[in-house]
C-alpha cells in the first residue's frame, strides 16, 4: 500500500470529541460527519485538506470515546493515511475496522512538518519526507491489514470474502 500527500499537524492527546463533536453524532452520512472533521480544534481543516492528504499527531491521538465516527469522519474528509506517535487502542483497531491507514512511527512524527509532502509505502514500513529527504522505518501492515485497509475496511472485506 502506497500514499502520497501533504502533511497536516496536529499535537498530543487530540481526542475523538474535537476529531468529530458530539453535536454531530445525531447522522451516519459519512460526507456530514466529514464536514465538521476536527473544526473544534482547527476551523481551518475542511476547506484546506485534498483527498490523499496525510495527517500526522503527537502521543495519544484517537483518545476519549470508542466512537468509529472518528477515523470515518477523517477518512471521508480526504485524509488516505494517519502517522501518529502513538494511538489510542480503540481509535487504532477502529481505523483499520472502516478502512483509514494508520501507523505508529514516533520519530517521524516528531520530525515531519506541516506542509510537508509524504510518500507512505506501508508494504515495506518506509516513509520519506520528500520535502526534507530522511526517511523512516516502521513496520510494514500485516497482510491480512493491508486487505482490510485496501477493501475499504472490515465489513467490506468479509462480505466480499477478502478475510474470514
Amino acid at each position: 500500500m502506497k500514499y502520497n500527500g501533504t502533511v497536516i499537524r496536529y499535537g498530543d492527546n487530540v481526542d475523538t470529541d474535537v476529531i468529530i463533536p458530539a453535536r454531530y453524532l445525531n447522522t451516519i452520512d459519512k460526507k456530514e460527519l466529514a464536514s465538521h472533521c476536527m473544526e473544534d480544534l482547527d476551523k481551518t481543516f475542511v476547506s484546506r485538506v485534498k483527498e490523499g492528504d496525510i495527517m500526522v499527531a503527537g502521543w495519544n491521538f484517537g483518545c476519549g470515546s470508542s466512537r468509529e465516527h472518528a477515523p470515518i469522519a477523517i477518512k471521508e474528509s480526504g485524509v488516505s493515511l494517519v502517522i501518529a506517535k502513538s494511538f489510542a487502542r480503540i481509535f487504532y483497531r477502529n481505523s483499520i475496522n472502516i478502512g483509514l491507514g494508520i501507523v505508529e512511527c514516533p520519530e517521524a512524527a516528531e520530525e515531519i512538518a506541516e506542509g510537508d509532502v509524504v510518500e507512505a509505502d506501508m508494504d515495506r514500513g518506509i516513509l520519506y519526507d520528500r520535502t526534507t529527504g530522511k526517511e523512516y522505518h516502521t513496520a510494514p501492515f500485516p497482510e491480512f491489514v493491508q486487505k482490510i485497509i485496501e477493501n475499504g475496511g472490515l465489513i467490506s472485506s468479509i462480505a466480499e470474502g477478502i478475510i474470514r
